[in-house]
């Protein structure tokens, strides 16, 4: 069984906590559901927790990069929240209401309103759901079928929105549904095989065509919902220019915009909601997770002019707790006014920036994307050598392919600069030499003449671009672009071995993504920068670790020149030197 190494000790009184420890695992595998989850890969038993820190029954610490799946901004038992809750105990308040006004429940209203992004606040409703992000998804579907009297769902591959029947229909692995699947745009393993910005514009402009192409079996939705950064998905930033795009493209049909920041928001992503790094204002925002400081709560939030519910129309007998909405309120102004999001996207950066660091040193990492203090590694099968070779038997085909599609514009030029978007962007002629900085027939417009100066075909007369041309340069750029979006296979067993060894090391990682093997960390937006620097080198060393023990370890790590190797500095380490890095983090959660 995973346990961490470096904080237990051999003392009898350790030995005892330790049979407790098995045997609460073991009541709880033969009493629980087979459908629990984090419990199969996280064989701990929690019993103290502050910060980042969590203490197991059998006296082992862990830095938790976990926090409830996103849901502890502040980490374990911030003295806000528990001086948030201890109110609301001490002074007799009642804690179940249904939907009647208190003024804790007007408290968090208006400290929530107070963070919303510009356009929304000002004339919002919110309908305070069941306690989870999933019944908040199931609220906001039913909002906008009832206010625009329609009732199909637009959604995105990859997308996770929770667990009940409606929700599971808008997300990634459901088959049965009444949802329209649009693709979502990533670069490493994009859908189109091209990433970047164009592998983004192509996305928008399938979704243009699915709404506006009476054939494409679609009718006129009554929302579309999306995430601003796919969390289950696999840790996928959307861009700012596709979410800008996806606000004018339902603008312009008058569909609702539904934005699950369930995981995304109070400061996780580096802004205080994940849609302002784009600047977009939806119509619907569902909200769950750290809004309630660690404790059951979910809300929609919505334009007033979308309030057509009748009463009772969406309900749910917990949706007055009264401790998490004091508990909410507490985290919601403490990351407001200590500009938590502002250092999570400054601690986000500089963690990503290390962590490229690895995947440049191990080959078993195919890409690290991430925005703020969500981030996430994904793990793939290492390049093998024949796999190397029929790559460069594939380059020296579009070489070839290249070559030929060259020869299409004739034998007065040929193509040159393929313009993605919008076929063939220059005509470069013999003789015509580019200047510093100036392309090679950079004097050629698409269709048209070639400028002054350029040499002229036989007859003088100016070289045009033909459709066929047209063809050829797209199909060129098509190529081009596409030439280094070769992702390898993902490794899911690769994956778990690295959350094994994290956990042997002190350090609880979730694992997400289509294939379950993109490393998550999610740490609270309070991680110290020691206590950073503590997580990335405990992964560190669990990558090296299964870098040592994967059969095909030579694979698994690219040669560095002059670069003392990880593993070695992993042997070397003192455990004793693990143990007090711990009870340093400790220290530190204790300080904070």
């Amino acid at each position: 069984m995973a346990v961490s190494e470096s904080v237990r000790g051999d003392t009898s009184e350790s030995a005892g906590t330790g049979a407790a420890h098995e045997g609460i695992l073991r009541r709880q595998s033969a009493r629980e559901s087979a459908a629990r989850t984090y419990a199969r890969a996280l064989p701990i038993v929690p019993v103290r927790a502050r910060g980042l820190t969590i203490e197991g029954a059998d006296g082992s610490r862990y830095l938790d990069c976990l926090s409830g799946a996103g849901t502890l901004a502040l980490g374990h038992n911030h003295p806000v929240v528990l001086e948030a809750i201890r109110k609301v105990l001490d002074s007799g308040a009642p804690l179940h209401v249904l939907d009647l006004a208190t003024p804790v429940k007007d408290a968090f209203i208006t400290e929530l309103f107070r963070t919303l992004p510009p356009g929304l606040a000002d004339n919002a409703r919110v309908q305070f759901c069941g306690p989870a992000g999933t019944d908040a998804v199931e609220a906001a579907f039913k909002l906008v079928r009832a206010a625009t009297g329609r009732t199909g769902i637009l959604a995105f591959s990859g997308a996770y929105h929770g667990m009940t029947a409606g929700a599971l229909e808008a997300s990634g692995g459901a088959y049965d549904v009444r949802v329209a699947r649009l693709p979502y745009p990533q670069d490493y393993r994009c859908p189109f095989g091209v990433g970047g910005q164009d592998g983004a514009e192509l996305a928008a402009r399938w979704t243009e065509s699915v709404l506006d192409d009476p054939k494409s079996g679609v009718r006129h939705p009554a929302g579309m919902i999306l995430e601003p950064v796919q969390g289950e998905g696999g840790v996928i930033p959307a861009p700012d220019e596709w979410m800008r795009r996806m606000r004018q493209i339902t603008a312009d049909r008058a569909i609702p915009l539904i934005a699950d920041e369930v995981q995304t928001g109070v400061g996780r992503t580096g802004s205080f909601w994940a849609v302002e790094h784009s600047g977009v204002t939806p119509d619907v925002m569902v909200l769950s997770k750290a809004i309630g400081g660690s404790l059951p709560l979910a809300v929609i939030v919505y334009r007033d002019d979308l309030d057509a519910w009748q009463p009772g129309a969406h309900a749910g007998t917990f949706r007055g707790n009264q401790l998490a909405m004091a508990a909410g309120m507490a985290t919601l102004a403490y990351v407001r006014e200590n500009r938590l999001a502002e250092r999570a996207a400054d601690l986000g950066t500089r963690m990503l920036d290390q962590l490229r660091g690895l995947a440049a040193e191990f080959d078993c990492i195919g890409d690290v994307r991430g925005r703020g203090l969500m981030i996430g590694v994904e793990v793939v099968e290492p390049e093998a050598e024949p796999l190397r070779e029929r790559e460069r038997e594939r380059e020296r085909e579009r070489e070839r392919e290249r070559e030929r599609l060259a020869g299409l514009a004739g034998e007065g030029g040929v193509l040159a600069d393929p313009d993605w978007r919008g076929g063939v962007s220059d005509l470069a002629v013999p003789g015509d030499s580019a200047g510093p900085g100036r392309p090679r027939g950079a004097g050629a417009e698409v269709g048209g003449p070639v400028g002054p100066g350029s040499a002229r075909p036989a007859g003088g007369r100016p070289t045009s671009v033909t459709p066929a041309d047209r063809a050829a340069g797209a199909a060129v750029a098509a190529m081009q672009s596409s030439q280094d979006h070769h992702p390898r296979p993902a490794a899911p067993e690769l994956a778990v071995a690295i959350q094994r060894e994290c956990l042997r090391r002190g350090l609880i990682v979730e694992l997400g993504g289509r294939h379950s093997s993109v490393v998550r960390l999610l740490p609270p937006l309070t991680i110290s920068d020691e206590q950073a620097t503590a997580v990335l080198d405990r992964l560190a060393d669990a990558v090296a670790a299964v870098s040592r023990n994967h059969p095909g370890h030579d694979r698994l790590r690219r040669p560095q020149p002059g670069q003392q190797r990880r593993a070695d500095r992993a042997q070397s380490t003192n455990r004793a030197d693990r143990a007090g890095r711990g009870d340093h983090a400790d220290r530190a959660d204790e300080a904070g």
